[in-house]
């Protein structure tokens, strides 16, 4: 036994069970902490979720019906033709979400100001995040998920994924509505789409993550954007949405060439889904798209050539809801062409993204989950693209709300390399990461 790497061990467990502890401390000490669509419907969570952020069949129908279901008193007035004019909740649905957590890497990372120095390992958050939430009605087929976030990383807060909602049933077969939002799929009601994914939707905010990301797969939500959809919803099982996504920056400044990655006009998104249920069974398939025209910004006017960015994804999740076990198993497929013509002129790169994975929950108590992700790029950027590996997660959940995630991601290849990808002697395997998230909402 090496012993002189006995302290850090001990030092790392040290943090590690700090955070155990915190978020004990932090548990509720009843069962009515519940968040804000539960305040609302008066139903517990487990009616919208298998485990937070998984929505059950009930919490997509309840998403797509804008967020409108309630079992609270009202405040409302009509018209002397009987028309609704206002119906408020007499308590609004409100809802804060904390979470503190640690991470390490397998060896610490390079120091971000002095060459050949290391940062310290084992980083400490808490909070890593913490949120404010309104979910719920706003009006008469009109609700809102709003979310507000401090950031831990950045030190700032900021608005987070929002989705405004007018939603509106035909007739008992088809449903139709209006999504106004800032992600390309975080309207979305599957699990197996970049906003919301699951098992694996909450990861490390310090350690290190590969470089290369398609628009679909977070590169818009980067860049700032608002989007206004239209979907419809016909017998519970097609589902089609197309909409549009343009340029708004977190920063309020005059969209120049000082801000980068800017949509030339509006980027168009498109959504087809067909799900079918049986039993206690659901599948999803579908396929899903943005085509985004682009200023590199960061100096550059504002005008001529743009980089081209042309995404098509595939994604499928099955659901299995029973008394004790809940098993899902969801996976993407994202492959976006690229022409660059602004930044790099006369190259047309491509770049692929896969996730698949897998969960299990006994009692919406104890759950496991493995997942295997991969981001390829053609040939003439592959050496730095390129990134692949696995990752596994052990959560238990003492109460609806609360949750406590050991999760271990290892790296097979990243930025394009297995061996000494960065030039230093760096491999993929050394930001092998460690993670423990402690997560409550109330």
């Amino acid at each position: 036994m090496n012993h002189s790497s006995t302290p850090r061990i001990a030092s790392r467990l040290a943090r590690l069970s700090l955070v155990a502890a915190t978020a004990a401390l932090l548990l509720p000490g009843a069962a009515q902490a519940v968040p804000s669509f539960a305040r609302q419907t008066g139903m517990a969570c487990e009616a919208c979720h298998t485990v937070f952020p998984e929505l059950t069949p009930f919490g997509r129908r309840f998403k797509l019906n804008g967020y409108t279901i309630d079992n609270l008193p009202q405040v409302s007035d009509v018209t002397g033709s009987k028309e609704q004019t206002l119906l408020l909740n007499q308590l609004p649905p409100l809802s804060f979400m904390l979470q503190a957590s640690v991470t390490s890497t397998k060896k610490a990372v390079p120091d971000s100001a002095v060459p050949g120095a290391n940062a310290q390992n084992g980083q400490t958050q808490f909070p890593q995040q913490a949120s404010l939430f309104y979910a719920g009605r706003i009006a008469p087929n009109l609700g809102a998920f709003v979310q507000m976030t401090y950031d831990g990383t950045a030190g700032s807060f900021g608005w987070d994924n929002t989705d405004i909602r007018y939603a509106k049933n035909v007739n008992p077969n088809f449903l139709w509505g209006l999504s106004l939002n800032n992600n390309p799929t975080v309207q979305d009601v599957w699990n197996s789409t970049p906003a919301w994914q699951a098992p694996f939707d909450q990861r490390s905010a310090t350690a290190p993550s590969g470089a290369a990301a398609t628009m679909l797969d977070g590169g818009l939500a980067d860049a700032g954007v608002a989007g206004l959809s239209v979907y419809g919803y016909w017998n519970d099982s097609l589902y089609a949405e197309l909409g549009a996504y343009r340029s708004a920056p977190a920063v309020a400044i005059p969209l120049d060439s000082t801000n980068t990655s800017v949509v030339d006009g509006v980027a168009p998104y498109w959504r087809l889904a067909y799900e079918r249920q049986w039993g206690r069974q659901s599948w999803e398939l579908g396929a899903y798209g943005v085509n985004a025209k682009m200023f590199p910004g960061g100096g550059i006017p504002l005008s001529g050539p743009t980089d081209r960015y042309n995404d098509v994804a595939l994604d499928t999740q099955y659901q299995y809801i029973g008394d004790e076990s809940i098993y899902s198993v969801l996976g993407t497929y994202i492959k976006e062409s690229q022409t660059l013509d602004a930044s790099a002129p006369g190259t047309s790169p491509d770049l692929k993204t896969l996730r698949v994975g897998g969960s299990y929950y006994y009692r919406r108590q104890y759950g496991a989950g493995l997942g295997y992700f991969s981001t390829t790029g053609s040939s003439d950027i592959s050496a730095t693209t390129d990134t692949n590996g696995w990752t596994a997660e052990l959560d238990w959940i003492p109460y609806q709300n609360t949750k406590l995630a050991l999760q271990y991601t290892a790296y097979n290849k990243f930025n394009g390399a297995s061996d000494n990808y960065d030039g230093t002697g760096r491999n993929a395997s050394d930001n092998n990461t460690l993670y423990l998230l402690g997560w409550i909402n109330f």
